[in-house]
């Protein structure tokens, strides 16, 4: 894949929920090692679209592409298979297990002959990737529930990288954390531009959205209402495409 040619492609996405309007219209491209910011009021359409890149939600219309050919998710397992991975806002860890097995959850490893789980591969694999990203946390041994807020999102957000081999997707990614561990994440997603992975983040937070985006997008209504370069634009432009007050 050639440095300019999309990881991403969505064309004229339209989706209705009987007579509802979600999202009508919508054209996006995302390159590799570029973060793109997805911005809109509560009701904008960003969840919606979130949940068609990830396959939760298939278009009524329109088209998606990995590079650069078309494709459809049947489900989230299938963008997954894609190397699709998403972080929601729940996270969606399991907190009596420890960070390794939440790292190969549903994906764990066996050895044979027997295809007894591999605990120390996953556990040796799970520490070399934290330690990569600089996920500070005591071991990969460590039971998720004795981990802190931004301790957790640094695992959902390793296991993702650990498994997409093209886009990740970050939901409110320190929507919950103060301002120490949201510096903390934040330095781990300008990591994952250095693997070159494409990243779609949606945020609420404008700060944020200029100190990590590339771009911006902004969604309002369902309505694909722009796209601007970050360095090129300034929060009041993007407050006023995101409300309708100029």
């Amino acid at each position: 894949m050639t440095a300019e040619q999309n990881v991403l492609s969505l064309t004229n996405i339209h989706k209705a929920f009987g007579g509802v309007v979600a999202i009508q219209d919508f054209s996006l491209n995302l390159k590799a090692g570029e973060v793109v910011a997805l911005v809109g009021d509560n009701g904008a359409g960003k969840s919606t679209l979130i949940k068609i890149v990830s396959g939760v939600y298939t278009p009524t219309s329109g088209s998606i592409e990995l590079d650069g050919e078309e494709t459809s998710f049947s489900d989230a397992s299938s963008a997954r298979s894609k190397g699709i991975e998403v972080v929601y806002q729940d996270l969606a860890l399991a907190d009596q297990q420890p960070v390794f097995m939440n790292m190969f959850l549903g994906r764990e490893l066996t050895k044979p002959p027997f295809g007894l789980l591999d605990k120390d591969r996953m556990r040796r694999e799970s520490q070399e990737l934290v330690d990569e990203l600089d996920v500070r946390i005591p071991s990969a041994s460590s039971t998720i529930s004795q981990l802190s807020g931004g301790q957790r999102q640094g695992i959902a957000i390793a296991r993702a990288t650990h498994w997409a081999s093209k886009l990740i997707l970050l939901d409110e990614p320190t929507a919950a954390l103060g301002v120490a561990e949201t510096a903390r994440v934040e330095d781990l997603i300008e990591n994952l531009k250095k693997k070159n992975l494409a990243i779609l983040i949606i945020s609420h937070s404008l700060d944020q959205v200029f100190r990590l985006s590339d771009r911006i997008c902004v969604l309002r209504r369902g309505q694909q209402i722009g796209i601007r370069e970050t360095a090129k634009t300034d929060k009041n432009e993007i407050v006023s495409m995101i409300t309708g007050v100029a």
